[in-house]
């Protein structure tokens, strides 16, 4: 732990004030100790702390007076409590009021270090995303992002690394989570941003005429080529040009397109005269480019030209702590749209949707909840207006489930639907393990047999939250 840390301590018992003091000191931490509330708040608005350990029960400022404070002085500011009186009603309320634990008397100096080097961890984590997301808020091109798992969290940091720079980025993830955000984002935050940003969906136009698309060509070149015809290439110059589902070129197409990058030139279909260009390419994919390579059917010196920045979007199963967040925003966004007052979800509709595994990601999501907004009757969305159905599996399902049209998107729901079944495993054993000891994350994964750094790990993999239990 960092010796830096400064940390304040609050107790009317001079005898635990000082014990703890003395742990506090033997790791090199700067300690300051109060012996009432009133004091500690005041200090607090004075003085940076990373730290606040605080008994329970005090007379005057009691530490829940304290605990409501610091969360309009300073929200980030872990606390921790020490009680003689733990019982499961101060748990849950200290937990519901923001405290990151409690610490129950009798305690040795290992449990006092065991919750403070966890409480320090968390809140280096915290501070860095809500910096980030700060940061992406208040710059242009990050309106439609929502969402701050550690997941996406590691999106956006990849995003701001990147973007002042002219390197090639290659998008990999499933249909439907916001591969074209993520370029788009991109350009925005780059000196490019003033110039144009061209997107190009490589699925919609037949070969031939993706080619003039692209590259551009002459009048007269082949039937129908009436008029010269500028490519998007040149179209782009200056900006950005995004080349969406970039796996679905033929090797000739992928071939011309390698030459375009290695020689930072274009020669129209039909032409002669290549003319140079000045564009930041950005690519896109739901394959695995690197299995068709090993097919045969993607050209492997394209491969490593387009994935030299690499971003790998995680489907929406994978960031479930994220689900609230984009029902709610989804919620908001077409409730305005169609004009009426939807208020958000019923307890039930939003336990179904966060059991549902969303095979179309964020934009499955987002078509559910237009859905249900426009069938809703009461200013809250109910289970039956999401028209979600239960399989005889228990897995939910939607009544217009995505059936796979090729070997490799039979694959992958195969694979899906594994890790899906194991993750469900998982999400119950947490989930149970916290109801029964009420959010406490200490005693709950002592329950399981597990350490709590793994059950912690796990937890946020899940986007599990203890605080949802902390009533149960």
């Amino acid at each position: 732990m960092d010796a830096e840390k400064k940390m304040l301590v609050i107790d009317d018992e001079p005898a635990i004030r000082e014990g703890v003091r003395r742990i506090l000191e033997s790791q090199s931490f700067q300690v300051e100790t109060f012996a009432n509330g009133q004091a500690a708040l005041e200090r607090i608005k004075e003085e940076s702390f990373d730290l606040v350990i605080t008994d329970l029960k005090m007379p005057g400022v009691s530490g829940m007076d304290v605990l409501k404070s610091i969360k309009e002085i300073q929200p980030d500011l872990p606390v921790i409590f020490i009680t003689g009186y733990s019982t499961v009603e101060n748990a849950v309320e200290v937990m519901k009021l923001g405290a990151v634990d409690y610490i129950a008397k009798p305690f040795t100096p290992e449990d006092m270090l065991k919750t403070i080097k966890v409480a320090l961890e968390e809140r280096i984590v915290d501070l860095e995303d809500l910096y980030l997301l700060k940061e992406l808020r208040d710059g242009d091109g990050f309106d439609k992002f929502v969402g701050k798992s550690h997941e996406m969290v590691k999106v956006y940091r990849r995003i701001m690394q990147v973007a002042p720079t002219d390197s090639t980025v290659l998008i990999t993830g499933e249909s439907g989570t916001g591969k074209e955000l993520v370029a788009r984002a991109i350009h925005k935050h780059s000196t490019r941003k003033n110039s144009p940003f061209v997107a190009v969906d490589c699925t919609s136009l037949v070969e031939n005429l993706l080619e003039s698309e692209l590259f551009g060509h002459v009048k007269g070149s082949f039937t129908g080529a009436i008029h010269t015809k500028t490519g998007l290439f040149k179209v782009a110059e200056g900006g950005t040009l995004f080349l969406d589902e970039v796996s679905n070129l033929s090797l000739t197409t992928q071939a011309k397109l390698l030459r375009v990058l290695q020689e930072r030139q274009v020669t129209p279909i039909g032409g002669t005269q290549p003319t140079p260009i000045n564009i930041r390419l950005v690519a896109a994919t739901n394959r695995n480019l690197r299995e068709m390579v090993a097919e045969g059917t993607f050209r492997e010196d394209l491969f490593f030209r387009l994935n030299i920045i690499p971003i790998d979007l995680p489907p929406l199963r994978e960031r479930t702590g994220d689900v609230p967040l984009l029902i709610a925003n989804a919620v908001r966004r077409c409730a305005e749209e169609v004009g009426k007052d939807i208020k958000g979800v019923t307890t039930g509709a939003m336990q179904l949707l966060q059991n549902y595994s969303f095979p179309g990601n964020v934009r499955e999501l987002e078509n559910i909840i237009e859905r249900a907004v426009v069938l809703a009757e009461e200013s809250l969305i109910t289970p039956d207006d999401l028209e979600l159905r239960i399989a005889s599996n228990e897995t939910l399902m939607l009544d217009y489930a995505v059936v796979p049209r090729s070997v490799e998107e039979l694959k992958d729901a195969k694979r899906h639907l594994r890790e899906q079944a194991v993750e469900d495993v998982e999400k119950a054993f947490i989930a149970d393990a916290l109801q029964r000891n009420h959010g406490n994350i200490t005693r709950a994964s002592e329950d399981t047999g597990m350490l709590r750094p793994n059950f912690q790990a796990m937890m946020k993999r899940l986007g599990i939250s203890a605080r949802d239990y902390a009533d149960s």
